[in-house]
């Protein structure tokens, strides 16, 4: 599977600084309101190996389904997915229906139901259904695509939450089908078909809460670097039954990674409903891409390798963007390193026997000769396919794994140190595969620019970078002037500078059309002022932020939540001592690693 996407002020005073980092945690949570978007799918039929290149797009502001101020990874259901996907089921979308999770088809059944007892609604199913098959696409994966797109901006009440032009073009695409949408859903009374498969929904997704979480961890520990939920970035899974287990949605805003998987009818209660694999080759994007994109400029070295590929069964952005195909080999080696054969490692024997210690001794080596043997056929198999660099990356990798540094500290090593005329004479003596993985997930060549750069830069901790980019924009005086004073906002609250950080916040207020982008500035602002005891005038932002028009319920609970009590800045705890004892089980090392606890949403009725 294939996917692509496209330090403090020394005048400080200690204390300040400390303050200073906290607030930039706090201030990075909800960032990126605006950002650029592309789309993918995966496993869909149909691939298009060569797309027509398109011109440049405005960027796109963030999804509703994604939660700003919340944890940086959530697996969760979604209502307005539920709708779209339930009316796509009704006008004929049976795709993957013997597969699914019975709960798909005891919906259908129940809208159904509805139909029969309605003549409205059979004749707002007609409108629907003549609506969706003029707008239906040849490619089945990308049809259901522009659909999830347009389901990820709208409200439980199937409204947009952003202007049309705000989107991205394949939600635009179908974005005037709301009106029959709505009615479709009034008239089946969808909304009480959610409420009461709610449950049903919260099992499946109580079922892949410990998996995931144990994926990522291991994942985390692999790569030896933390998941932070201060970065701004989100990584979240929306499981929606109603589609075909076959079908893996993935799509990009921005710093934001959206997944949309749907669980597969299982009857052992060990199997996992949904492809873990493939979740985890999106997660695994989410935290390589930002290092990849901060070598860019060393990586363009690296063009000549593209050449030779223009023979292998690659998609048309493999062949074109060598930080697209460098990207896709480095992950495609981790996968290669830490594939595992199921229920195929031994298992330590009982007694302690000495006979039986030499037996377990020698089932393990055979055992793990065989599974390097796996894991480099592998390597070959992604080789041939195209992704040439994944046995250069496969080498590296074991290197890494006895290195003590994370992948963010060895990655510029394995790019720096790459001898590009013997991986390109390498890659001419391959030959590459006629047809390509059926599971390869697509997307559009995306470079950052303008604010999606500096938001990219101030979270890998460019601070200068990020605030020169902000400041050509202020200087420029354009349209995304607003984003610029709350992204330059946030940069004077890293560097300690409270008072230009106020009336950057300021500043956003008085120009922001945007009513979320002003709620959030009056939070923070009240925040700093909570911190400063000016509880009075802390509690007049807040006042204002309910009124900003903000209908999200983070917004209302933040501000109501500061009404209550004084915001108080969160705890750290505190750096090891050089003379701390070494823990040996190596356990406090792994809990570093852990991510904080995926959120699954308490159903709203």
């Amino acid at each position: 599977m294939s996917f692509h996407f496209t330090s403090l002020s020394t005048s400080c005073p200690a204390m300040l600084r400390k303050l200073s980092l906290c607030l930039l945690a706090l201030l990075l949570s909800p960032c990126a309101l605006m950002a650029q978007q592309s789309s993918s799918s995966v496993s869909g039929p149909g691939d298009e190996n060569a797309p027509k290149e398109e011109a440049p797009q405005k960027p796109v502001q963030r999804p509703y389904a994604v939660d700003a101020t919340g944890p940086a990874i959530t697996l969760e259901s979604n209502e307005a997915l539920f709708s779209i996907a339930t009316a796509l089921n009704v006008c004929g979308y049976d795709a993957g229906l013997a597969e699914s999770d019975p709960v798909r088809q005891k919906v259908r059944d129940d809208v159904n139901m509805a139909l029969q007892d309605s003549s409205i609604a059979r004749d707002n199913r007609d409108v629907l259904c003549h609506y969706i098959s003029d707008h239906r696409l040849s490619d089945p994966g990308r049809d259901l695509a522009q659909y999830v797109s347009l389901a990820v901006y709208l409200t439980p009440e199937l409204a947009l939450s952003v202007g049309e032009s705000d989107m991205p073009p394949d939600a635009n695409a179908v974005a005037n089908m709301l009106p029959e949408l709505q009615a479709f859903a009034h008239s089946t009374q969808l909304h009480l078909i959610w409420v009461k498969y709610r449950p049903d929904y919260e099992a499946l997704t109580a079922r892949l809460h410990e998996p995931l979480t144990r994926m990522i961890l291991e994942t985390n520990v692999y790569l030896k670097q933390p998941t932070s939920a201060y970065d701004g970035r989100r990584f979240l899974v929306l499981l929606e039954p109603m589609l075909s287990p076959a079908e893996t949605n993935a799509r990009i805003y921005g710093t934001d990674y959206i997944l949309v998987t749907s669980p597969q009818r299982t009857t052992a209660p060990t199997l996992l409903p949904v492809k873990l694999d493939q979740i985890r080759h999106i997660y695994l994007h989410y935290e390589i891409e930002p290092l990849v994109y901060a070598r860019s400029s060393s990586i363009a070295r690296l063009a000549p390798l593209l050449g030779t590929v223009q023979d292998a069964p690659l998609e048309f952005i493999y062949k074109n963007d060598v930080i697209a195909l460098v990207t896709e080999c480095l992950i495609k080696g981790i996968e290669a390193r830490t594939l595992e054969i199921p229920d195929a490692r031994p298992r330590p024997p009982a007694s302690k026997d000495r006979a039986d210690q030499v037996d377990y001794d020698q089932r393990m080596s055979n055992y793990e000769h065989h599974l390097e043997q796996v894991r480099r056929e592998l390597a070959t198999h992604d080789v041939k396919q195209g992704y040439i660099l994944t046995q250069y990356f496969y080498q590296k990798l074991q290197l890494f794994e006895h290195d003590p540094g994370g992948l963010n500290e060895n990655i510029g090593e394995m790019v720096y140190g790459m001898d590009v005329d013997r991986e390109k004479h390498s890659a001419q003596q391959v030959t590459f595969d006629r047809e390509g993985s059926s599971d390869v997930l697509r997307r559009a060549p995306r470079q950052l620019t303008g604010l999606d750069m500096a938001e990219m830069k101030l979270i890998r901790g460019d601070v200068d970078g990020a605030s020169e980019l902000v400041q050509k924009v202020l200087n420029q005086n354009g349209p995304d002037l607003a984003r610029a004073h709350f992204l330059m906002a946030r940069i004077e609250t890293h560097e300690g500078l409270m008072d230009d950080a106020l009336s950057s916040f300021q500043k956003t207020i008085e120009i922001s059309k945007d009513p979320r982008t002003t709620a959030w500035s009056h939070i923070y602002i009240a925040r700093i002022y909570d911190i400063q005891d000016q509880r009075e005038k802390a509690l007049a932002e807040y006042r204002a932020a309910l009124v900003s028009r903000d209908g999200r319920s983070d917004t209302k609970a933040a501000a109501e939540k500061g009404l209550q009590q004084p915001f108080m800045v969160p705890r750290r705890n505190e750096e090891p001592k050089d003379d701390a004892p070494l823990d040996p089980t190596g356990k406090a090392e792994k809990d570093s690693y852990k991510p904080e606890p995926i959120t699954v949403p308490t159903p709203k009725h």
